[in-house]
């Protein structure tokens, strides 16, 4: 088996990896290698909005799931994550969404404060809106308004204002709380994935290859210095060397997967499994953090949910304008409020989509209905990532353990009741009748167990490589030469929002440390 040589060599081909192919190789002086596990972004639902649904558990996914979660009535909770060009970016729910400023001065990171990435939030950004203190245009990444216009959403909206919460316009502005509408990563109604925005352009440059079906098995560590990877190409064994870094961009699951085969993580869980120890790193893997979603789902009458976005009217409203329900990216709608009476930032988030969501979307829905509810964004609770086994092709033992700190489940219960107390006002009276195998009532204890009986993943895991512990302020691993991790396992808290956004600003920066 010959080995390939580059220069800087990237391991997977999501949020971040494809910022980082797009703009190392800008220089054309330097080779770049993208690898990606799974296949090319060809699927057509990738790319129009209302289809990422189809993709959950279909080849394109890694299709993960927690193990017994022993806060949810050891239930087991999907995880789904993008195994295709673009990764999670090309089957999320396209919120575009920072999070709260001081999520990143919290940090106590030199320079990442908010104020040093607003920059590259700006520089990755071309947004509909116009350039202002908050917002670029002009950057790889499109920022639009939603084109679904679905009632449904704006009477969510409506009725949160009726509730007492402010109306909010930009939740990337000055301030985050209130309600509106999400702005999405999508351009002409079409989905724009971190592939589509910085990878496509790129791939002319004869200084970038991108290999797909490629899974990475290990990396190689010689005398202290990633050197390059081993893994397969479908059952051909490849090796690819890097000459200057290996930059690790495989996700909060599979970043530390990869690192633990690799020798560097917690010694003694290494040597149980036969792994030589090549850094002893206790913190790799630990911190896993996500945001805790639970939906109130209100069936309705109406028909005018996003069931009916086959009906022949839409798909042609789809294909001659790009906008209607094939547009949507289901959770339209949403806001941010704080439920302890604090001053700070908000502690819960809402998503309202108009679609009967049930199980993440896995059960399919049965009729129109509107879905909104909090999810828990300062989350106090702490999962792993471990192995099950020392073979690269076993997936890792994830373990969430949400609702571990009782604070987690009382902010629950707090979102719970703001949700049902915004379902009962006027805007939305057409809409919210009957609840779906509703509480047994709205005491504290009858919504904790609806909590525990209903959680599901906000799809935001971070924290299990993180800068302060794992790596430094410049995303390197401590104790290895020549290797850094550039995805939201490096956040060393979750940011309070959704994370593609900040990925993709964080692989701007990193960017430029690399090149630097």
């Amino acid at each position: 088996m010959s080995a390939r040589v580059t220069d800087y060599l990237v391991i997977g081909a999501g949020s971040a990896g494809c910022v980082l192919a797009g703009r190392l190789s800008q220089d054309p002086d330097v080779r770049v290698h993208l690898i990606e596990a799974g296949p090319a972004d060809t699927s057509e639902n990738i790319h129009v909005p209302l289809g990422a649904g189809a993709l959950f558990r279909s080849k394109l996914d890694w299709d993960y799931d927690t193990h017994d979660e022993p806060f949810l009535n050891g239930r087991r909770l999907y995880l789904p994550r993008g195994r295709v060009l673009g990764g999670t970016s090309s089957m999320n729910g396209m919120v575009y969404m920072r999070g709260n400023p001081a999520d990143y001065d919290d940090w106590g990171l030199p320079g990442w404060t908010f104020a040093d990435l607003l920059p590259y939030f700006k520089k990755s950004e071309d947004n509909e809106r116009g350039a202002s203190d908050y917002h670029g245009v002009g950057g790889p990444l499109a920022v639009s308004e939603g084109r679904s216009n679905n009632p449904m959403s704006t009477a969510f909206v409506e009725a949160a204002v009726e509730a007492g919460y402010a109306a909010n316009e930009d939740f990337n502005g000055p301030d985050q709380h209130g309600f509106g509408r999400y702005q999405l990563t999508q351009r002409d109604g079409r989905r724009c994935s971190s592939a589509t925005a910085y990878l496509r352009p790129a791939l002319g440059r004869p200084n970038l290859t991108v290999e797909t079906n490629v899974q990475v098995h290990r990396i190689l560590v010689e005398n202290g210095r990633a050197v390059g990877v081993v893994g397969a190409r479908l059952d051909e064994e490849i090796e690819i060397r890097a000459e200057r870094e290996v930059i690790l961009c495989a996700g909060a699951y599979n970043s530390p997967q990869l690192l633990l085969l690799s020798g560097i993580g917690p010694a003694d869980e290494l040597a149980a499994l036969g792994i030589p120890v090549v850094v002893d790193q206790p913190g790799v893997g630990r911190g896993l953090q996500d945001h805790p979603s639970a939906n109130l789902v209100f069936p309705h009458s109406h028909p005018i949910s996003l069931l009916i976005a086959g009906d022949p009217e839409y798909q042609r409203e789809y294909a001659e304008h790009g906008t209607g329900p094939l547009s949507s990216n289901v959770p339209e709608a949403g806001g941010f409020v704080t439920t302890d009476g604090g001053s700070g930032g908000p502690d819960v988030q809402f998503h309202a989509s108009p679609l009967m969501l049930l199980a993440v979307g896995l059960e399919a829905p049965t009729d129109h209905a509107i879905s909104f509810g909090p999810c828990v964004l300062t989350t106090r609770s702490r999962g792993s990532v471990t192995l099950a086994s020392a073979d690269p092709t076993v997936k890792p033992r994830i373990r969430h353990n949400y609702y571990q700190e009782d604070a987690d489940l009382r902010t629950m219960v707090a979102g719970l009741r703001v949700g049902l107390e915004i379902a009962k006002q006027k805007a939305l009276s057409p809409y919210t009748g009957k609840l779906h195998q509703p509480p047994e009532s709205e005491s504290d204890a009858d919504l904790r167990d609806y909590a525990r009986r209903n959680t599901q993943t906000l799809f935001h895991p971070a924290g299990t490589c993180a800068m302060g512990t794992v790596l430094d302020a410049d995303l390197r691993v401590r104790g290895v030469d020549g290797l850094r991790v550039v995805d939201a396992s490096a956040m060393p808290t979750l940011v309070r929002g959704n994370t593609n956004a900040p990925i993709i600003a964080m692989a701007e920066k990193a960017a430029d440390l690399i090149a630097t």
